[in-house]
């Protein structure tokens, strides 16, 4: 029976067209479901993120996608509410040849005048917004890398010409030299000893989109290194990057805290001290408590790090915040409290200072 409908579709005598919308439902989402299992989320993109091509014309976007540097480009994603997200760097420089718009029904982002620099992953995703708050819609997302190719600048341009990369024994690290142009062959060096380090598909491998990429990082691998790519024409050299071996375990801060005395007489100069030791990449900020606090008692404070070698192979950041009483007088007597706070929680110490 199913067969005979399906067969009849096209010439219907009047009495049959009362099947015609149960099929005609069923159909369209058979494929659709399918689309959804096998589809991983840059295919689901696809369905709201589109390239606006010249007249007028919109291409869906695929995973990846190559431009010649200068070439401007527009992305529109389908939907009332757009987020999206592009190389951090356009909006630290605040770039003026990147505008973003949501309109009645779509969003739109023009990046005029491309450089190799803005190579990076560009995507975007349907808000759902309930008074003040707001959720992702995951379903309906687009998400696409686009290679910015420059002959000139086969690796993406960055600000610095050498960085630190963190190496943890928990976490993967990456050596983050992408290239412009996915087809150039990129190797990773030593500095001392000079040479090659090979990638071996399983340690450590190379990501067209992120760099190479140490999965299991120990101490041996510390040191300074720099990434080759070669593309039709003389190779290029990346910047160098710094190695640091990290091994602190991961947790509030281990804080400490001491005066230049604890007893003071009335005009001395008293220092506080608090002091935290932890992994080079998590900042740590600091609170003071302090008894002349209410009574509006002017003191100075100072907050710097600095990273040090412990001489084992091992690199620590090691934090401190210094609040200086210049003139000591009765009501600086008391305990000096310092919270010390960084993204896994915050640790309070105290001293007391009494007045001689």
């Amino acid at each position: 029976v199913i067969g005979q409908s399906t067969k009849s579709k096209r010439p219907k005598e009047p009495g049959e067209n009362k099947i015609k919308p149960v099929n005609k439902k069923v159909k369209p989402k058979m494929p659709k479901m399918k689309e959804r299992e096998s589809a991983d989320s840059s295919l689901k993109s696809q369905s709201i993120l589109t390239q606006v091509m010249d007249k007028g014309r919109f291409q869906k976007l695929a995973a990846t996608l190559s431009l010649a540097a200068g070439q401007s480009i527009e992305l529109r994603c389908k939907g009332s509410n757009i987020t999206w997200n592009y190389p951090s760097y356009l909006d630290t420089f605040k770039d003026s040849r990147l505008s973003i718009k949501q309109l009645d029904r779509y969003g739109q982002l023009i990046l005029a005048n491309s450089t190799a620099a803005d190579t990076g992953e560009y995507s975007c995703w349907l808000q759902l917004c309930n008074g003040n708050k707001c959720r992702k819609d995951e379903t309906k997302t687009g998400s696409t890398y686009i290679f910015f190719t420059d002959k000139e600048e086969l690796f993406v341009p960055t600000p610095s010409y050498f960085e630190i990369v963190y190496l943890n024994p928990d976490k993967p690290a990456v050596i983050p030299c992408r290239v412009t142009t996915p087809s150039a062959k990129v190797t990773l060096y030593r500095e001392f000893p000079a040479e090659e380090i090979k990638t071996d598909g399983t340690d450590i491998i190379y990501d067209v989109k992120k760099g190479f990429v140490y999965q299991h990082p120990t101490s041996d691998d510390k040191g300074i290194v720099y990434c080759k790519a070669e593309s039709q024409g003389a190779p290029q050299i990346s910047i160098k990057y710094h190695l640091l071996y990290v091994e602190v375990p991961q947790g509030p801060p281990s804080a400490t805290i001491a005066a230049s005395s604890s007893r003071a007489e009335v005009s001395d100069r008293l220092r506080v001290v608090c002091t935290v030791l932890g992994e080079p990449d998590v900042d740590v900020s600091f609170r003071w408590r302090y008894p002349g606090q209410e009574s509006e008692r002017p003191v100075i404070i100072q907050n710097y790090w600095r990273l040090i070698n412990r001489g084992t192979g091992h690199t620590t950041r090691i934090s401190k915040s210094i609040l200086h009483v210049k003139d000591f007088e009765a009501r600086d007597a008391g305990n000096y409290i310092c919270i010390a706070q960084n993204r896994q929680g915050e640790t309070t110490v105290a001293t007391e200072v009494e007045l001689n």
